[in-house]
């Protein structure tokens, strides 16, 4: 029950506020569907009708209310190969077996491993997916004329001109209105909509790919699917906590992640391409007041609405407009406040953020980038915990007695620090005790490590008890101590 007041409170609110956000983040779609479907090898068609359905079934299953999810780029990527190699009907029925297993994930609850993506890289991904939205408009930028660039900066010189005037209409809606008319009354030669490929001519149909039912068929499929799945998920989950940053607002991550599977279930069966959240849209739609589940349903419905029903008027949109947005988009996605921040966080922080934006950017491979930056905090965060590893030796001499106080946590990357930290050949002739009250042992490699500390001890005669041992590290030891050895430690 609370769960359903929950729910129905994420669609109340303000309409009109939501309606124009929401029309701002699908000018901000058009584009960037177009674009990563030529990524993919499929016609802007199948990208769009992606967009389409992803985006009004995801208002509904989704868990982060406010959030834009159509076709990615990271996806096309992805999926560029089996296309090439196998067509459409098998990109259809890769997305299809994709949409199952983010479900799948989702009923599993394998949302929680956002909380292994630390801020480091969280704030990297960003960075690089601001800087790849740019650098997609790029093409568009340089290869226009005089012309194109005097109707980019007029695009946006009213993106950040109007809200000075008021802010009752979204000034990217500004942009596109004002410099359509003025390109059409004027009739420049500038390069439109229409010119950037085939725009759907009627409404998506349901149909099931076309491709066999063998073993052959999901030997193919399978391994795309999966990457799909990954990859959708992990930029659809990043997106989501950037916007629970933005409006300090919670999200039920298995839940987007379930809601993802049903979307792409339904886009693969209405012959769209697989998608994932796109989070320059969503910042987009953040940014001009989208908070609720309306402003996404809003997305994917004017996209449907603009694509065929008013193809016409949508194909002379100048793609100068749309590319001023796009260059709005990145801009505001950028983290600015990393770059000071890069000479005041600890070096290893630093490092993960830059090493997160580089290997996105010149990969082009979102999932990539966030996966070395996960790996280079895990590495960094055990070698911080095992430079806490302390032993310290206290020798009394009138008993003939030897003390190791040990301190931290030993696991296997402060093993071998554990291990080395005894001076065996100093305690021949004394009585070693080796205090454990203030250490845990994590793993059968700190497992292994008390033992070869004993092993060495004996071999030089040295008699040693073990004290302080905690009751976690004792149940783990009797459980991973199959030689038996430390049994009566």
């Amino acid at each position: 029950m609370t769960r359903f007041i929950a729910y129905r409170r994420e669609w109340s609110a303000n309409p009109v506020r939501e309606l124009l956000a929401g029309a701002v983040a699908t000018f901000a779609l058009i584009p960037e569907v177009i674009a990563f479907s030529f990524v993919a090898g499929v016609d802007p068609q199948v990208g769009l009708f992606a967009s389409f359905v992803i985006g009004i079934v995801i208002a509904f299953t989704g868990g982060r209310p406010a959030m834009i999810s159509a076709a990615a780029g990271s996806v096309a990527l992805v999926v560029a190969p089996l296309v090439a190699a196998h067509g459409l009907s098998y990109l259809l029925a890769a997305g299809l077996l994709a949409g199952l297993f983010q479900i799948l994930f989702g009923v599993l609850r394998l949302g929680v491993l956002m909380r292994f993506v630390s801020k480091s890289v969280r704030t990297g991904f960003v960075n690089a997916l601001a800087i790849l939205i740019f650098a997609a408009q790029v093409p568009h930028i340089v290869h226009g004329g005089w012309l194109n660039y005097a109707m980019l900066a007029a695009g946006l010189a009213i993106i950040y001109l109007v809200p000075r005037l008021t802010t009752v209409v979204p000034s990217p809606l500004v942009c596109i209105l004002v410099l359509t008319v003025g390109a059409t009354v004027l009739k420049l030669p500038v390069m439109t909509v229409a010119d950037l490929g085939r725009l759907p001519d009627s409404l998506p149909v349901f149909a099931w790919p076309s491709v066999p039912l063998t073993l052959e068929t999901l030997s193919i499929i399978a391994g795309p699917a999966l990457a799909i799945a990954m990859v959708g998920l992990l930029e659809s989950m990043m997106t989501a906590s950037v916007v629970d940053d933005l409006t300090d607002t919670p999200s039920p991550k298995n839940m987007e992640c379930t809601g993802l599977g049903i979307a792409n279930v339904a886009a693969s069966l209405f012959g769209g391409i697989a998608g994932c959240g796109m989070i320059g849209q969503t910042v987009s739609n953040v940014k001009y007041g989208g908070r609720s589940r309306l402003s996404t349903l809003f997305a994917g419905v004017l996209l449907l609405v603009l694509m065929v029903v008013l193809k016409p008027w949508v194909s002379q949109v100048p793609v100068a407009a749309l590319v001023a947005i796009m260059i709005m988009v990145s801009i505001d996605t950028f983290d600015w406040s990393s770059l000071r921040s890069l000479i005041v966080h600890p070096k290893m922080s630093s490092a993960v953020m830059v090493a997160t934006v580089i290997v996105t950017v010149f990969t082009a491979n979102l999932a990539l980038g966030v996966a070395v930056g996960v790996l280079l905090s895990g590495v960094f965060f055990a070698f911080k915990v095992s430079a806490l590893l302390r032993v310290e030796a206290d020798t009394d001499e009138a008993r003939g007695r030897l003390t190791y106080r040990v301190s931290g946590q030993i696991f296997f990357a402060s093993a071998d620090l554990f291990i080395d930290a005894f001076d065996y050949q100093d305690a021949v002739g004394k009585h070693a005790v080796i205090d454990l009250t203030h250490a845990h042992f994590w793993d059968i490699t700190a497992v292994a490590a008390l033992d070869r500390v004993l092993q060495r001890f004996k071999a030089h005669g040295v008699p040693v008890d073990v004290l302080g041992l905690n009751e976690a590290s004792s149940t783990l030891i009797g459980s991973l101590d199959s030689s038996g050895r430390l049994r009566e430690v």
